[in-house]
């Protein structure tokens, strides 16, 4: 890009030479050059891979505990490259996530909207289906849609789930290249038998045909029932290719694994080699993929310049017992508004970029998206409510995080807040016949997360002023709030 500029800047340098008066002098063709070639890199942003542009990799597992990998204190699952993500970069101790189910929390991740904004939660159905009508609205801005204003190549690997119909698919989401499943790995069952007693024979009990879920390369159907056997490695191999390709451009990945969701598949190479079982072969075996990853982008010169994030949709499916994660020594799991179903493992590295440590400040996976577009140079929506918050001051420089609060929404309702350290449920309810029935608490229970992480001691008698606090919080968030058209309840 910078070659003609110079040709041309010769040429006027001949030129001036030739006419040069009393009044041109050289340090105004000095001055002139150096517009030029300030203008050639403005035109150039994006286009060339500069540490001005940094790179993002989101690795975003699925029904992953917040106590699943050895760096969050599992005793038997190995994640080494993990483990070493966060020791080089920072491990964030209370990450969360948008919702405690697949799709309003993958929604929630790449628009940086509460899904209840974007008609992406439902008060009468909690994810999509393959037979769901809708998906994503067109009108929502993706991040992979803002980081295309500034030249990105992205690429979507992995499970979608925001809506299996063509115009809903990733191709038509900001997304370049799209490889892999459109909904849930469970879905599309064709087989006899329940899981919870399938699983007790382990994985030869589990047929990869018995799921037609299909596998798509950007929207084409290439192969049915999709082999979930090998589906981590080739999610794997598949980034590091794109990764490889497009090193000469600033590029976004987003890894979205379907394991360790069930019906739980690992390749031969994994299969039977953790302790913790299955599902410590498939952490095992996502883990290994993540170091392919680190591998190329250090292989390819890309390590300074790129920030890697690994965290979750969600937490635990407790009720497929060993087959399921855990959430470590926090309260319940998947589907619920406990710590267990909204807390995850939340991983940044980034050698030339991330300041290592342990961060307990407060981050959402709705941060990334306002993040990275900050990071990227590229203006946040303002037509519109962003809930995600700029942790760049966090990321580079272990300032305070802006993030104050969280909001627990459970389809359509607001069953808990938390502010700093003081988190209140207004309604607690079980999830998959674990947990009690639903409740309403008036006045709300309240905990101290800092010195009470697993949710134990009520603490609402002695603190009325923080309830006091967050009530306030409540009533200007719902004063405000404009719901989305339900995008979940149709069916055809």
């Amino acid at each position: 890009m910078f070659f003609p500029i110079l040709d041309i800047i010769l040429k006027l340098s001949i030129e001036k030479k030739l006419k040069m008066t009393k009044r041109t002098s050289l340090p105004r063709l000095y001055l002139l050059a150096f517009l030029l070639l300030l203008g050639s890199h403005t035109h150039s942003y994006g286009q060339k891979n500069s540490k001005s542009t940094p790179n993002f990799v989101i690795i975003f597992a699925d029904d992953l505990g917040y106590g699943d990998l050895g760096t969050y204190g599992h005793p038997t699952i190995r994640t080494p490259h993990l483990d070493r993500m966060a020791y080089e970069g920072q491990k964030w101790t209370n990450f969360y996530v948008g919702a405690s189910v697949c799709t309003p929390s993958r929604a929630a991740l790449l628009t940086g909207r509460l899904p209840i904004r974007n008609g992406m939660s439902s008060s009468k159905s909690r994810v999509l289906f393959p037979n769901s009508k809708n998906g994503l609205p067109a009108n929502e801005v993706t991040l992979a849609e803002q980081l295309k204003k500034a030249g990105y190549s992205t690429a979507c690997i992995g499970k979608w789930h925001l809506g299996h119909k063509e115009q809903y698919l990733p191709t038509n989401n900001g997304f370049d290249y799209y490889f892999g499943i459109p909904y849930s790995n469970d879905m599309d069952h064709v087989g006899k038998g329940n899981y919870k007693k399938l699983a007790k024979g382990g994985q030869k009990s589990i047929i990869k045909e018995d799921y037609n879920v299909p596998l798509l390369r950007n929207t084409e159907v290439i192969e049915r029932p999709a082999n979930q056997n090998t589906i981590t490695r080739r999610y794997s191999d598949e980034a590091v290719s794109f990764i490889k390709e497009n090193k000469d451009k600033p590029f976004f990945v987003y890894l979205a694994h379907n394991l360790p969701h069930i019906p739980l598949f690992a390749s031969k190479d994994f299969l039977g080699k953790s302790k913790r079982g299955l599902y410590g072969d498939v952490l095992e075996e996502i883990d290994n993929g993540v170091g392919k990853i680190i591998a190329a982008l250090k292989d390819e010169g890309l390590a300074e310049n790129t920030i890697v994030v690994f965290t979750s949709d969600n937490g635990p499916w407790l009720p497929f017992k060993t087959h399921g994660g855990s959430a470590g020594l926090l309260r319940a799991g998947k589907g619920s508004t406990w710590e267990g179903g909204m807390r995850e493992p939340g991983i940044f590295w980034g050698p030339g970029k991330i300041k290592p440590g342990v961060i307990s400040d407060l981050g959402s996976t709705m941060d990334l998206f306002t993040t990275f577009s900050n990071m990227a140079g590229i203006p946040v929506p303002d037509d519109r409510v962003v809930d995600g918050v700029d942790l760049s001051p966090t990321l580079l420089e272990h300032g305070a995080s802006p993030r104050e609060s969280i909001l627990y929404y459970r389809q359509n309702e607001l069953y808990a807040v938390r502010l700093g350290d003081f988190k209140a449920h207004f309604i607690t309810n079980g999830v998959y016949g674990q947990f009690g029935k639903k409740e309403i608490h008036n006045p709300p229970i309240l905990y101290n997360l800092s010195e009470d992480p697993s949710e134990q001691f009520d603490i609402a008698e002695d603190h009325p002023e923080v309830l006091t606090k967050i009530n306030e919080l409540v009533a200007a968030h719902k004063s405000k709030l404009i719901k989305g058209k339900d995008m979940l309840a149709e069916r055809e």
